[in-house]
């Protein structure tokens, strides 16, 4: 998994990536702001070629000129882009939509709201061919996520980009999910109903298949004060030559697990974990699947193993995708 030099023409750093997401992203982000309190539309900016630059300036590959269509980066890498800035939200009381920076409903006056924070990476398989690019042909796909990182307290003063790599052919896990959804969804639907599309293969960050698929992080950032005035700060860049079969894929947080999963995970890795866990796990194994459902437990066992290497994961088969929908097992913070 070493990306080709040859394509690497692109004299980059952290820091020319920081210039790019200031001047290009959140500057005018800040002016689409002070227009939205007065128009009242969403100031949210789309990721898509964003992403495509930012992945360049992260691989140092240039792009094909090709906008949407046409390999994304000279080196034959796909980027996919995943935005959960800005989102509209919608009021509890009266399901009229609420803007990200309001704290109250402008139609009834509550403070009663569901914040959005489901965008996902989509996958558009509509054929064999198109289905062989991205499981044998595409070398490397970059999937690009903007999102806030303490999205379930309510800060939306801090976000994150983030950019993680996935190589295909070094990657049967993701391979199988892509199959799967060709062939038992995508076509089980197109047998119910020619006329319709089907939908993209949803890919959401932070779930179970995210992390199965072992995705490795090529660059973080973290940005506080987004709504008056950005602060960068890097945490993470790869460079561009670096091989990635060298890097650590993410730790697993056990709140994606269900209870299945966690009693094979503890079983199998019991001798592996830390010492100080034993007991929790010995207890844990003393439950009843009725006890172990409850949400005392549950919290007990996040907060004293609230991650897993991600090996562990090894032991657990890749669920039903033809059923079950991705999203609802999410890990939504890191």
């Amino acid at each position: 998994m070493t990306p080709n030099k040859q394509h690497i023409t692109i004299q980059t750093s952290s820091k020319q990536l920081e210039n790019f997401i200031n001047e290009v992203m959140l500057t005018p982000r800040l002016k689409a702001i002070e227009w939205s309190r007065i128009t009242k539309q969403t100031p949210g900016l789309k990721i898509g070629y964003p992403a495509q630059h930012i992945a360049s300036l992260l691989t140092g590959v240039e792009g094909r000129r090709s906008a949407a269509r046409g390999d994304d980066l000279a080196d034959g890498s796909e980027v996919k882009g995943c935005n959960r800035i800005d989102q509209l939200d919608t009021c509890k009381s009266c399901s009229n939509k609420v803007l990200r920076y309001e704290t109250k409903c402008n139609f009834c006056n509550s403070t009663d709201i569901s914040r959005k924070d489901d965008s996902k990476w989509l996958l558009t398989i509509k054929s064999e061919s198109e289905l062989n690019l991205y499981t044998n042909k595409i070398d490397r796909l970059i999937f690009i996520l903007l999102d806030y990182p303490n999205f379930t307290n309510d800060d939306f003063e801090t976000l994150s980009i983030k950019a993680y790599e996935i190589w295909p052919k070094y990657n049967e896990t993701f391979k199988q999910i892509l199959n799967d959804y060709y062939y038992n969804i995508y076509l089980e639907h197109i047998k119910l109903d020619a006329r319709k599309t089907p939908a993209p293969k949803n890919f959401w960050p932070y779930s179970f298949q995210f992390y199965k698929c072992k995705p490795l992080k090529t660059y973080e950032c973290l940005i506080t004060d987004i709504n008056t005035k950005p602060n960068i700060i890097t945490t993470t860049y790869i460079s561009p030559d670096m091989d990635r079969g060298s890097l650590i894929p993410e730790d697993v947080p056990t709140i994606i697990l269900n209870n299945e999963e966690l009693d094979t995970v503890l079983s199998y890795h019991a001798n592996d974990l830390d010492t100080k866990h034993n007991s929790l796990i010995t207890y844990w194994n003393s439950l009843t699947p009725k006890q172990k459902s409850t949400k005392v437990i549950k919290e007990k066992l996040y907060a004293e193993i609230p991650f897993l290497p991600h090996d562990y994961l090894d032991c657990i088969e890749l669920r039903d995708t033809s059923k079950a929908a991705p999203h609802a097992t999410e890990y939504s913070r890191r």
